[in-house]
């Protein structure tokens, strides 16, 4: 008999859920997988997992905390929480977090109003109102005026009017048509050293405040449909420019969603409903 080198291995069953985040129906927003997990396993599993997904986020949930955070609200449910793409893990991610709190609402925690997570960008909390809209809290980031990169302008293929920087690079053009017709040369972005490149400009002639769409070729997703994070961004940006601090915006992507966004000093509140696609049981060498 040929020995092929198979060996027998030991699996765990574990839940594995898909739900569209920033959706009012099904195939809008973002997706995302949702994995919760006994305990970690080697980050090298929990790559696999992401790029067996092959979705822009996987999120995975741990009850267990590490032992330095203390709990910021101890009557509420409390997980340790980590997003991954199908190529790194990621600092923060809106549309899994959405996703993750809509998992733990619907079959965890039904009595909940809220549920908290410990990640790599502090402390998280979403809340969902008896209507099902869900409310994120995150840290807003302040970008930074920079110089306009002719090879990034040339990329995108649009007349640049602004360049910023925070975690992403931030690209403004003058209508919001041309960030909807982007066809951007994707290889060019990949290289470059951030985690993504958004391109957004005002929503003149539109019902939103602003509009965006956010490409991360780098982070291996060349395009994710709604980015919660990059809101994180905007919101101070468009908050300023707008005079006020109640914001709508739309991503353009194919996909499209919209975000009720909410500037609150250091903490942006992101608004929006979630939509469960499939639900099943993934097979896990734990």
């Amino acid at each position: 008999m040929i020995d092929t080198g198979h060996r027998e291995e030991a699996f765990a069953q574990v839940p594995l859920v898909q739900i569209d985040a920033f959706a009012d129906g099904l195939f809008e927003g973002n997706p995302a997988a949702v994995v919760p997990l006994p305990a970690w396993p080697a980050d090298e599993l929990l790559q696999r997992v992401a790029a067996e997904n092959n979705l822009s986020e996987t999120a995975f949930l741990v009850e267990d905390l590490p032992s330095a955070p203390p709990v910021q609200y101890p009557a509420r449910p409390t997980y340790h929480l980590r997003w991954f793409t199908p190529a790194i893990e990621v600092e923060l991610c809106g549309h899994a977090t959405m996703a993750a709190a809509s998992y733990l609402f619907d079959d965890v925690h039904a009595e909940a109003e809220t549920v908290q997570f410990f990640t790599r960008s502090g402390w998280l909390t979403v809340t969902r109102s008896p209507d099902g809209v869900q409310t994120m809290d995150f840290p807003s980031e302040q970008s930074r005026s920079t110089e306009v990169d002719p090879t990034v302008a040339r990329a995108l293929g649009v007349p640049v009017a602004e360049a910023f920087r925070a975690t992403d690079l931030i690209y403004v053009v003058d209508d919001p048509q041309m960030v909807v017709d982007l066809t951007p040369d994707l290889a060019v972005l990949s290289a470059l050293p951030v985690r993504g490149i958004v391109v957004t400009a005002p929503g003149t002639g539109t019902e939103y405040d602003f509009v965006s769409r956010w490409f991360g070729a780098r982070a291996g997703v060349p395009e994710d449909p709604v980015t919660g994070s990059a809101h994180c961004q905007l919101a101070p940006l468009w908050a300023a420019r707008l005079g006020r601090t109640d914001l709508v915006a739309r991503q353009v992507s194919k996909r499209g969603g919209t975000l009720r966004i909410r500037l609150d000093g250091e903490r942006v509140l992101l608004y929006g409903r979630c939509v469960r696609f499939f639900e099943g049981i993934a097979r896990l060498p734990l």
